[in-house]
């Protein structure tokens, strides 16, 4: 059956998506508009009066650049729609949103998006008082109902929207290890990855359907959320922790070249955790040595080989200081993956759930003058391509600054 999805638009956007038959998005809902669909129901919310227009039908697939001129190219995921001569459009948009536990550029049920036909349809509280200060509508009391009643029947909670958001800056804090009703890898296992970080990269840097490697999968947090989010996935590691991670050494991965469409790794920091027994496991060396280095930079070496041209690796890696000795582990290992990478970003993850977070550790560095390791590094680089910047070295780059007068 036919699904939905509520895009948004403003003052400045909204008379093209009319005068073009075309709605479009940024990357904050490309996964969703290249899932639609012909047939499928679209909203159009926009933001600067908080109104609700519809329902719209899809004509064909989202794409990617339908119309490249249209909003002079700032929201090129985009799909063709067919306007009806029944369009009804309703105020307080994002209160009424709210109220059915309904959110914008996410896709909709089928009768989710039924549901919000049926309330604009019904259109009966065009009030000038603001929503927050008078009774909530029959319409939107008897969906608001009725969509409970069928999210119960098809066993469909809260922790079913729980997504999360794409970061914005370099800082990235996050208050658990996973999110939604299924769990992304082991929250027990030592070392684990938090999911909303695979889940940035993976929504950033990869399209539906596109090839992601994790050649340290550890508990398998890359598998679950990549094929949460519909990508292919395989995951490798020298002692697999379930039925579904390859046994192999990260040092010689088994694809083609030019293969892979993201990869990500988040490899030992030393030996300061026993993962396993095996004598292939880099948490057996230690960071204090170069040996440590020089074994994870055949990984490198590997992970370029399989990556496609122009396709990011992201490197979570965190630095050690252990009997008053400090190891700069993550600016080795950025050393080591420019000589090979492109370099793109490097965020802060900030570090909660490690054993030294207790009120005894924070007491003995207070006492004995060092720092406990409070964030991880995420080293974000990207295999060259024809037009990247390592490979136009004689280019000049143009960049225009704005300079501010300094008081006197």
């Amino acid at each position: 059956m036919a699904k939905g999805l509520i895009l948004k638009t403003s003052n400045n956007t909204e008379t093209a998506c009319y005068e073009l038959s075309l709605f479009g998005a940024d990357i904050q809902a490309r996964d969703e508009v290249l899932m639609i669909e012909p047939g499928d129901r679209l909203f159009l919310m926009n933001v600067d009066r908080n109104d609700l227009t519809g329902a719209f039908e899809a004509t064909d697939k989202g794409g990617y650049k339908i119309v490249p001129e249209a909003w002079k190219g700032q929201y090129p995921y985009q799909v063709k729609v067919k306007q009806s001569n029944n369009l009804h459009t309703i105020i307080d948009a994002k209160e009424i949103l709210n109220s059915l536990r309904l959110r914008s550029h996410r896709l909709l049920h089928d009768f989710e998006a039924e549901a919000i036909a049926q309330v604009i349809a019904a259109n009966d509280f065009q009030e000038t008082l603001p929503l927050t200060r008078r009774a909530l509508p029959n319409s939107i009391k008897i969906a608001s109902k009725e969509l409970d009643k069928v999210r119960r029947e098809r066993g469909i909670s809260k922790l079913d929207d729980e997504h999360p958001s794409l970061e914005s800056t370099t800082l990235w804090d996050y208050p658990k290890q996973s999110y939604g009703r299924t769990p992304k890898g082991n929250n027990k296992y030592a070392g684990v990855t938090p999911a909303f970080i695979i889940y940035n990269l993976v929504k950033r840097y990869t399209l539906p359907g596109d090839l992601v490697v994790d050649p340290m999968c550890g508990s398998g947090t890359t598998i679950d959320v990549c094929r949460e989010e519909g990508r292919r996935v395989i995951g490798y590691d020298v002692v697999p922790t379930r039925p579904d991670i390859i046994q192999n050494d990260a040092r010689r991965i088994p694809l083609d070249d030019n293969s892979v469409d993201m990869i990500f790794i988040d490899s030992p920091y030393g030996d300061n955790i026993k993962y396993n027994e095996s004598p292939l496991s880099f948490g057996n060396i230690s960071a204090e040595t170069e040996e440590f280095y020089d074994e994870l930079e055949k990984v490198m070496v590997e992970a370029h080989r399989v990556l496609k041209p122009g396709k990011v690796l992201g490197w979570l890696i965190g630095d050690q200081w252990v009997k008053r000795k400090f190891t700069p582990v993550g600016f080795k290992i950025y050393n080591r993956l420019t000589c090979h990478f492109e370099p793109m970003d490097i965020i802060c993850v900030t570090r909660r759930s490690q054993t030294s977070n207790t009120g005894m550790w924070h007491n003995r560095a207070l006492r004995f003058n060092f720092y406990l390791r409070g964030f991880k590094y995420l080293h974000i680089v990207r295999k060259p391509s024809s037009d990247s910047p390592l490979t136009q070295t004689g280019r000049a780059r143009k960049i225009k600054w704005a300079y501010y007068q300094r008081d006197q």
